[in-house]
């Protein structure tokens, strides 16, 4: 299994999803993450304000701050190369990467008519 690490700027938490004012893309991101989890594919991610050691410890993570600063996060990893900054990796991109299938991710399903998504049978 290939190893991804997602390095971000300082967020206020260890995801980004506190307060009132919460960004959609950190949101897609989490979820994306925890349902990996769910499906025993884990991603680790790191915030520049909870993890700065692990900022030193990466070489190229560490080089990459030091030339463009902290403007290039997110940047993402997989098997210790960067292959990604200054975003977040699509759903896409993630199941791509890593080669697990787009399900894994919590892709939507689609329902049978009605337009709901809705496992209860009722509209959500």
């Amino acid at each position: 299994m290939k190893k991804m690490e997602i390095y971000e700027p300082a967020l206020c938490c260890d995801t980004g999803i506190c307060g009132v004012g919460v960004d959609p893309e950190l949101l897609r991101i989490s979820s994306a993450l925890s349902n990996l989890k769910k499906n025993g594919v884990e991603v680790k991610r790191y915030n520049l304000n909870n993890f700065p050691q692990e900022f030193i410890k990466n070489v190229e993570i560490n080089k990459l701050i030091m030339g463009d600063g902290v403007d290039s996060l997110p940047a993402t990893v997989v098997d210790g190369k960067i292959l990604m900054i200054k975003r977040y990796p699509t759903n896409a991109e993630i199941a791509e990467l890593l080669g697990v299938p787009k399900s894994y991710l919590g892709e939507e399903k689609k329902s049978g008519g009605g337009g709901c998504c809705c496992n209860s049978g009722g509209c959500c």
